[in-house]
């Protein structure tokens, strides 16, 4: 029980300090920020993709895995299709 509070300590602070920090980066900063993001999120989906193929762990394991595969896509795809559209804006009309 008390790994679990610690986790869950850990959790909720990183949420507070995430928070805090992306509401202060001003627009100038936003992509290489979310260049980051995308990078940690590409990182985050490599290890939940080899916990999810693991034969041997637990249910919880995978189940959260595949959480964790779901939101880091979304982020990935999301975070691509953002920086398409921004690339979009400085090609000449033609």
């Amino acid at each position: 029980m008390t790994g679990f509070v610690g986790a869950l300590t850990v959790f909720v602070l990183a949420i507070f300090v995430g928070f805090e920090i992306i509401t202060k980066v001003p627009p100038t900063l936003h992509t290489p920020l979310m260049s980051g993001s995308n990078a940690l999120s590409g990182i985050t989906l490599i290890g939940a993709l080899i916990l999810a193929g693991q034969p041997d762990a637990p249910e919880l394991t995978h189940i959260l895995a595949g959480v964790a595969v779901t939101f880091a896509t979304i982020n990935v795809v999301g975070g691509f299709l953002v920086t398409h559209r921004m690339l979009g804006m400085f090609r000449k009309k033609g």
